[in-house]
Formats: C-alpha cells, structure tokens, sequence
C-alpha cells in the first residue's frame, strides 16, 4: 500500500516512541472533542437553566448505548487493519475496509429508526423528572436522528488507526469542534433555541466531520477510498472483524446500560444532583483523555506488531504504556482534587449542582489509578485478537459489582457516598484484568495474517 499522510509502520523503532506520535493527535482531538461538549455543558448550564444541563447529560449513556454496535466494528477494524497492514497484506487491507463500509450503510437507517422509537421508553426507564423530561426528549430525539456522521466519523477513525495514522482524525475533530462552538453560540444564545440548539449543532458538526473524513480517505488512500456502494463485501473477513469487534461492542452496550441504571438512580435525587453529576462526569472525562488515547495507541501498536509476529515488542509497548497511564491518573488525581468545588461551579453557579459535582470527584478520584491501568491492558489484549476477556472484565466489574455498589451505598449511606461503588468495581476489574495478562492466555490467537483456508480466505462477494 502506498502509504498516505500520517501512516505509521509500529513494526520497527522505539515502542514508547510510537506510542507517544500515535497518542498525542489523539489526544488533542479528544480535547477538541471534550471542550465542544464541555461549551455544551457551559452555554445550556448558563444560560438555558440547570434542566437543560441535566437533559444533556442524560442523553450520553443513552447515544452509547445506540452506537456501541458500530464503535465495536471500527475497533474489530482497528485490529484486523493493523494485523494485515503489519504483515505486509494491503489487499486484506483494502477487503477490510470495503466490508466494514458495506456494513455500515447497509444496517445505519434500521439503527437510527429504532433509537428514535426507543428513546421515549428509555427516559421513562431513566426516570428523568418532569423538569427535564421534555428537554431530553427532544435533545435525543434530534442527536440520534443524526447517529450516521457520529458513526461514521468513528469508523473513518478506526480504518485510520489501524493504518497508525492518528494525525489525519485530529484534522476531521478540529474542524468540526470549531463548527461546533460557533453553532452552539450562534443557535442558543443569537437565535435562542436552546437544547434544540445544542443538538443541531452537534449533529452538524459530526456529519461535517465524518464526510470530511471520507473525502480526505478518498484522496490519500485511493487504493482503499470509501464509497456509497463497496466493491465487496467478505462474509468471512466480517466474522473476523466482528469476533473481535462484537464483545467490544456489546461490552459498550451494556456498560452504557448500566450507566443508565445508575442514572436512573442519580436522577431519584433530583435535577440539581442530575446536573452535577453531568459537570463532574465532563471533567472526569476531560481528565480521562490522555489515558484514552494511549490505549487506542496500543491497540494499533500490538495489532501491528501481532500481525509482524513480534510478541516481545508487543509487550515492551504494553508496559510502556500502562506506566504512563498510571502516572497520568496519579498526576490528575493531585490537580483536580484541591479544586473540585471551584471547577464544578465554572459551570452552575447553583449551590446543589456544585456539591454534588464535587462529591462524585471527591469519591472516583483517589482510585482513579486502577481504572486507568485496567483500561490500558483490556486495550493490548484486544489488539492482540483477544476480546472476549476483556468484555467479560468490564461486563463483571462495571456492571455486576459496580452498579450493585453504587445502589447499595446510596441506601444504606446516601447519595454523598454512592459513587464509592465504582472503586469496588475497578478494584475487582483490575484484580481479573492483571491476572489474565501475566497468564499469557490473550497471546493464543496469533496473527490474523497468518491465518488460510476458508475462514478468512477470498472475498464472498
């Protein structure tokens, strides 16, 4: 394959080096990403009221949960792309890419018509109170209508990422988060529409993105470049991708579910405690960036360096990246804590929002550590082909000891102790997630590269 812009070959060179290049454009992108959703969070916050903040932060677990499907075929695509392109097989490659397209387009409308028809059921589930019910309904009803550039986007950036090119998708994200800002301002506070607004702006700004992606594939890919019609569609490179892809997403899936079963919890406490928990959970999630990009870096590292047959490199990546993640989580921890109270009340001046923002950091900082290192080693092993460990950790920690957790502590101790449940979680998450690693078992799969016969032979076409 002729190497596009930003294309990385991982196979060879300082492990910590690569991680890095490739971590870095990620990060910045997702800063990008995070500050549109904090102006979000900011403009709704002052100056349409603290339902509407409440509603925009109900809607988060609810667009995961609709997506997750196709966020876990770009990270199936990640793996399979890094895996061929690592091994040299640029036919493979471009295979990979037509069948996640074909894909895409073929299921994206049967998608977007069942979140819109579920979104009223979900906000009842949810039990959002009346003062914010009418706001996220129609915050959801308009940002899942427009669920193709989300998608989209995150598919273009997984094709990408197995490339190693992470600069390309800092490009799509600054573009759109700058369009973004300006819609926010001009829709809410120039035309006043208020979460209207804010999710028109949204869903602009990630179709722009995601078309913007695809024409930039188009012209310095073309020997892969994207279009409404794929050439094929391999039904056995679709099972590969999707064994591997699948568990990721439906792990998504189901930690968005539980994410709203905790809401629905969060939301029994009223929309001020909504909406402090969605200013904590924006600055948990800004803190949580550099961490995030790390992983998806050595995703592609061990999916290029599996598919090379280089396992001892693949592990000198993995160790360099959870140290730097640890420490990241530790350094976090130290800025943010001290100054919990004054972060949450740059978006609510309202007492309540301010408490309840402070306490859900005052309570998942100090074990912030774990989470990070178990995210990071879940991340390389699925890049070596192993995704189904991964998904039953997270599914047991976050879900089956976490949730239960957070309810247990909210009634036996209050609200002010519930989110102590997600350290039990990490706890136990962390504890499975180590022991699987040093087990050796997740290298079992080999290279996808290297595998023949009619599992992953020829196109069907």
């Amino acid at each position: 394959m002729k190497h596009g812009s930003g294309t990385r070959d991982m196979t060879a060179g300082s492990p910590a080096g690569h991680i890095l290049y490739f971590a870095l454009p990620l990060l910045a992108g997702s800063l990008l990403q995070q500050l549109y959703n904090m102006v979000d969070s900011w403009v709704v916050g002052r100056y349409v009221g603290d339902g509407a903040l409440a509603a925009v932060g109900v809607g988060f677990p609810v667009l995961t949960m609709f997506s997750s499907l196709f966020i876990g075929l770009s990270s199936g695509g990640t793996v399979v792309i890094a895996q061929f392109f690592g091994a040299g097989k640029t036919d493979r490659v471009r295979d990979a890419v037509d069948t996640i397209y074909a894909a895409f387009l073929t299921s994206i409308l049967p998608l977007t018509a069942l979140a819109l028809l579920a979104v009223g059921p979900i906000l009842r589930l949810l039990q959002v109170e009346d003062a914010a019910y009418g706001e996220a309904y129609l915050y959801l009803m308009v940002v899942c209508a427009g669920l193709m550039g989300s998608i989209g986007y995150n598919l273009n950036a997984g094709i990408l990422g197995g490339l190693g090119n992470s600069r390309s998708t800092l490009l799509f994200l600054a573009v759109a988060s700058v369009m973004n800002i300006v819609l926010d301002l001009v829709l809410v506070l120039a035309f006043g529409l208020g979460v209207l607004g804010v999710a028109l702006g949204t869903v602009i700004a990630q179709a722009f993105s995601w078309l913007f992606g695809v024409a930039y594939i188009n012209r310095h890919y073309p020997e892969i470049s994207l279009r409404l019609l794929p050439r094929k569609f391999d039904r056995a490179l679709f099972r590969q991708i999707m064994g591997i892809g699948l568990p990721a997403g439906v792990q998504m899936s189901l930690v968005a579910l539980g994410a709203m079963v905790v809401m629905g919890k969060i939301n029994s406490y009223g929309k001020e405690f909504t909406a402090g928990y969605n200013v904590g959970f924006r600055l948990d999630q800004l803190a949580f960036l550099p961490i995030q990009s790390l992983s998806s870096a050595v995703v592609s590292f061990v999916g290029q360096n599996t598919g090379a047959k280089k396992p001892d490199r693949a592990r000198r990546g993995i160790r360099v990246t959870v140290i730097l993640a640890a420490a990241w989580a530790v350094l976090m921890t130290a800025a943010i804590l001290p100054f919990r109270e004054s972060l949450v009340a740059f978006f609510s001046p309202t007492p309540a929002v301010i408490h309840a923002g402070a306490v859900y950091l005052q309570c998942i900082m100090p074990f912030y550590f774990m989470f990070a290192v178990m995210f990071c080693l879940n991340n390389a092993m699925r890049g070596a082909g192993d995704s189904v460990f991964p998904m039953v950790d997270v599914i047991l920690s976050l879900i089956l000891v976490r949730v239960p957790a957070v309810y247990y502590l909210a009634d036996h101790y209050g609200p002010d102790y519930m989110y102590y449940g997600c350290a039990v979680g990490w706890t136990v998450g962390l504890a499975l997630s180590v022991g699987w690693y040093f087990s050796g078992r997740w290298k079992r799969h080999g290279s996808l590269a290297d595998r023949e016969g009619p599992e992953i032979s020829g196109p069907e076409r």
